[in-house]
């Protein structure tokens, strides 16, 4: 997966270009999906800006092996990203996630 498709992804699931975010928590990692999103005014990057986060973040969870949890997780989840609420994905990376804890 590429940036643009995780975009698309975004897109079609909640009708916005939502920030994404990679956390590791009490020895877990997750994918945040953040309230802000590119369309709002006050939204601190440009759109080129952007699409390289999201070109990182897509680059990490193909390393990672992420990508079908992620893809799987947005499109069957009832969730949505609300102010000051985050959709948290946990990643299972099995042996991968030691490389993160450390």
């Amino acid at each position: 997966m590429i940036g643009q498709e995780f975009r698309q992804l975004l897109i079609d699931k909640w009708g916005y270009s939502y920030d994404v975010q990679l956390r590791r928590t009490q020895g877990k990692i997750f994918l945040q999906v953040m309230w802000k999103y590119l369309e709002q005014a006050s939204f601190p990057l440009s759109e080129s800006q952007y699409q390289e986060h999201l070109d990182s973040i897509t680059n990490y969870l193909n390393a990672l092996g992420g990508t079908i949890q992620v893809q799987t997780f947005i499109t069957q989840t009832k969730e949505r990203p609300r102010l000051g609420k985050a959709v948290s994905i946990p990643l299972d990376l099995g042996d991968r996630s030691s490389e993160w804890i450390l």
